[in-house]
């Protein structure tokens, strides 16, 4: 990361402070990257991958716990007249004596109560490697679910530009439409002055009427297309924002810097978090295979019980213990084949995937690249196209207060005035929207990338 690079970024949370909605209220203007920033804590998609992450988090501690003996703790209590229950209870209580021999007491023994203490641990000596081969699993799956994470930020920073741009665009159709709306009324008015003054007959005011009822229209429908957008905006945040759309930062030109597309792919295929992902799963399940294997070999485990014997709870008594190893190999592992199997076509499957997606990445980059590529061309003839059309209109203008043309020709030139305006600040945001698409696309975008927007 370069020197320019970490100061924006250390500008970016000095701006947005709390990165909460509190935050945001305090500020002015509603900067995209307090939006961004906002969005990484409130989104949901954030949280869920965190949860994603913590999940994996707790799978790869929970299998270093095999490594640790298990000891386990009981207490129990039981009353009992069964012959061999009473023989072996005052055996293990240390009380038996010469009477406990009579035939009568043997067949017939008085009921007795046992009260048991007891420790009991297993610790598997060695299993073939097997445990550590989980945990490197486990390992393997919690960088995998951190790089998944990464991705869903990617995406949650590309669903707030897209929103936030989105906003933007429609509140330069309100002006377009706004200043339309001026301009029909104004000739309307002057092909009502024109009509009263003889100059003209009554269908150019009619004409000027209808055309005037048509953008009025157009103004209401783009008003509602920014309470629309501004909704899509918090919800790409996820939570309400204090702020309105008229406290963004207005739509503007921006010129974004492109490699070729060759680099643009390369550095696709090595950036990817969710490639990146996919490797580490398929390295996983490289070692779930070994995993599989070491299920073959033989398992030695130990075990030890300390149990404590006695009529009451307070009461004196006898203890015992016991110790051992046992060596465990299996002859018939039929099952174990069959899921040595599985996980064999769990790999193919988790390869396969790999390929498809890197595929993909290469289809989804080159669509963005060329995409952006057209965008960027599009604003220029848009420009140009704008100022032909203004001029255009202007002309037509003059001539028609001269009486040279009729109002229709008149109209058409507002009305392609008004489409050129509407082109050029739609190539202007799709210019923004298919730059971002790219760096999704490469895999980086990030919140400093979010600066080049401003």
């Amino acid at each position: 990361m370069t020197k320019t690079n970490c100061f924006r970024l250390l500008c970016i949370f000095l701006m947005t402070g709390a990165l909460g909605a509190p935050a945001l209220a305090q500020q002015s203007k509603l900067r995209l990257e307090q939006a961004v920033a906002a969005a990484l804590e409130h989104n949901p998609a954030r949280k869920l991958a965190a949860a994603n992450l913590a999940d994996a988090d707790a799978g790869y501690r929970l299998s270093q716990t095999m490594l640790f003996p298990q000891i386990s703790f009981s207490e129990g209590v039981t009353r009992s007249n069964d012959p061999v229950f009473v023989f072996g209870t005052k055996l293990r209580q240390q009380i038996f004596n010469n009477s406990d021999f009579g035939l009568n007491t043997l067949n017939r023994p008085t009921p007795i109560n046992n009260v048991t203490t007891g420790f009991t641990g297993h610790w598997t000596a060695f299993d073939s490697w097997s445990t550590q081969l989980k945990i490197k699993r486990a390992s393997l799956l919690k960088r995998s679910s951190a790089k998944s994470s990464d991705r869903s930020t990617q995406e949650v920073i590309y669903s707030v530009i897209s929103a936030y741009e989105s906003v933007l665009i429609a509140e330069r159709e309100v002006e377009v439409a706004n200043h339309s709306v001026e301009t029909a009324q104004a000739l309307y008015n002057l092909s009502r002055n024109r009509v009263n003054a003889g100059l003209t007959v009554e269908s150019d005011a009619l004409s000027a009427q209808v055309n005037l009822a048509a953008r009025q229209q157009e103004l209401i429908q783009a008003q509602g297309a920014v309470r629309s957008a501004w909704a899509a905006l918090e919800a790409a945040v996820g939570s309400e924002l204090p702020s309105r759309p008229e406290a963004l930062e207005p739509l503007a030109e921006r010129a974004f810097i492109v490699s070729p597309i060759t680099d643009e792919l390369s550095i696709a295929l090595k950036s990817r978090p969710d490639l990146a992902s996919l490797a580490l799963q398929i390295s996983a399940q490289q070692t779930a295979v070994k995993v599989a294997k070491a299920d073959f070999g033989p398992r030695v485990d130990a075990f030890g019980s300390w149990q404590i014997n006695r009529q009451s709870f307070v009461g004196d008594g006898g203890n015992n213990w016991a110790a051992g190893a046992e060596l465990r190999i299996d002859l018939l592992p039929f099952s174990k084949l069959e899921r040595l199997q599985m996980e064999k076509a769990a790999l193919l499957r988790a390869q396969a995937g790999d390929e498809a997606a890197r595929n993909l990445v290469r289809v989804e980059v080159s669509r963005a690249y060329y995409d952006c590529q057209s965008a960027a061309k599009s604003i220029e003839v848009a420009r140009a196209s704008r100022a032909q059309a203004a001029e255009s209109l202007r002309i037509l203008r003059t001539r028609y207060d001269a009486g040279l043309v009729i109002i229709t020709e008149l109209l058409r030139a507002e009305d392609a005035k008004r489409q050129s305006e509407k082109l050029y600040w739609q190539a202007v945001y799709r210019n923004a929207v298919s730059y971002a698409a790219l760096r999704l696309a490469t895999g980086t975008l990030n919140q400093i990338e979010v600066v080049n927007f401003q």
